[in-house]
């Protein structure tokens, strides 16, 4: 590649990214995030235990309404309320900490290098930084008819020597994509030899 196109690319790596500690002529080739489909189902969970909470309120206060029945008096009527209320909103508070941790996942490929931001819990995250030469084998794999249908997959990455493996589940069409960071892992090698 000409080296004032590479120079632009860069800058506008550089200016894109901006958090990446991109080297003199490195510049991101590949940027993955998690597929959208987690977060419809992080918020497909939410919503369903939303319901049964409504439904569960629904059953509970028109049985209870008739004191007659011996069961909780009118007067602890609010308080019940209250507690639907603080399940419904810590339903929700969990739903977007879910979506956080998800989406605090991330993966660039560079011509040189690959970063890997991993977010396991609120205050549990980890980088790496691979050198692409390093990969030895990078490949894919789609679990049961939910992956295969839906497209996603996680991709798998291990290197030379230390035989460490990186994975990254729910990819959008992981087979594009591997084979994309297969190639630059091949101009990479032919770069260092």
């Amino acid at each position: 590649m000409k080296t004032s196109l590479a120079r632009i690319r860069h800058a506008r790596s550089k200016q894109e990214f901006p958090f990446l500690p991109l080297e003199e002529g490195e510049y991101v080739e590949l940027a993955l995030t998690r597929s959208k489909l987690g977060l419809v189902l992080i918020w497909g969970g939410v919503a369903i235990a939303l319901l049964g909470i409504i439904l569960f309120a629904t059953i509970i206060s028109s049985s209870l309404s008739a004191s007659s029945l011996g069961g909780i008096p009118n007067s602890a009527m609010p308080y019940f309320f209250m507690l639907i209320i603080s399940l419904s909103l810590a339903l929700v508070v969990a739903g977007v900490v879910g979506m956080k941790i998800y989406n605090g996942n991330s993966l660039f490929v560079t011509n040189k290098r690959i970063f890997q931001n991993t977010m396991t819990g609120l205050f549990a995250r980890s980088s790496n930084v691979i050198e692409l030469y390093r990969i030895e084998d990078v490949s894919f794999k789609q679990s049961g008819i939910f992956d295969y249908l839906f497209k996603i997959g996680t991709i798998r990455m291990s290197t030379v020597g230390d035989e460490t493996t990186y994975t990254f589940p729910f990819v959008d069409t992981p087979t594009d994509e591997v084979e994309m960071i297969a190639h630059l892992i091949h101009l990479s090698k032919d770069r260092n030899s």
